[in-house]
């Protein structure tokens, strides 16, 4: 089992910076790959980011890449994303991802945080 707790969301003005947290408990953090992922009212849940046990290979959304981060601090058992350049669009819950088939992201995950609203106001 795969305990997630996101924070860091809140509300933002169009051009602003957030990084979100997300902390994981439950197993060797170091062992598996973490995603973000975000669903805007109406909309489906859509990925957002992902990262790789080591941190050595990240995947973003074309949506995304360029303006958000992310990042494992494996000591802290942490993964983040920074968000730069904040659009109204980027409005959404934010959910972080455990994907614990592999050390790699497969893009199935099998553990879920339970979310962090981020607004973003223009």
């Amino acid at each position: 089992q795969v305990q997630l707790v996101e924070s860091g969301g809140g509300l933002v003005q169009a051009g602003g910076s957030l990084r979100l947290s997300c902390a994981a408990s439950g197993r060797t953090f170091s062992s598996y790959a973490m995603g973000w992922f975000r669903q805007a009212p109406g909309k489906e849940r859509e990925f957002v980011a992902a990262i790789s046990w080591g941190g050595g290979t990240t995947y973003y959304a074309d949506s995304v890449k360029g303006r958000f981060t992310i990042s494992r601090d494996n000591a802290k058992n942490t993964v983040y994303l920074q968000m730069n350049s904040l659009k109204p669009e980027d409005t959404a819950v934010y959910y972080c991802a455990a994907d614990v088939t592999s050390g790699l992201w497969v893009g199935v995950p099998n553990y879920w945080g339970q979310g962090t609203q981020v607004t973003v106001s223009s």
